[in-house]
């Protein structure tokens, strides 16, 4: 059974960087496209941003573009989600999600997602 879980979350001030940091077990991770969601409180969850089995292609949401980077270790079994210029919309709870895909797919639909992580909260403080 895949698992994923998500660390790296925590306060931080506005301006600052974090980065999130979800391992993946139980399955073939080079298999799987990744992505991050967000959920803030009486919010639906969002869409973040995507990686394909590669790591070669990545999509983000138009709000994230510039500030956000999401990157893949497959020897790791671990993907990234580095955040700069942290703004107080960006507070939510962020989770790591699985899609088992074919080699270029990757998808901005919650949906597609097979697996989801328990999700690690950052909160960022104006």
């Amino acid at each position: 059974q895949v698992q994923l879980v998500e660390s790296g979350g925590g306060l931080v001030q506005a301006g600052d960087s974090r980065r999130l940091s979800c391992t993946f077990s139980g399955g073939t991770f080079s298999n799987y496209a990744m992505g991050w969601f967000r959920q803030a409180r009486g919010k639906e969850r969002e869409f973040v941003a995507t990686i394909i089995r590669s790591g070669e292609v990545t999509d983000y949401v138009d709000s994230v573009k510039g500030r956000f980077t999401i990157s893949r270790d497959n020897a790791k079994n671990t993907i990234y989600l580095q955040m700069n210029s942290l703004k107080p919309e960006d507070t939510a709870v962020y989770y790591c999600a699985a899609d088992l895909a074919s080699k270029r797919a990757m998808s901005r639909r919650a949906s597609a997602y097979d697996y989801w992580g328990q999700g690690t909260q950052v909160t960022v403080s104006s």
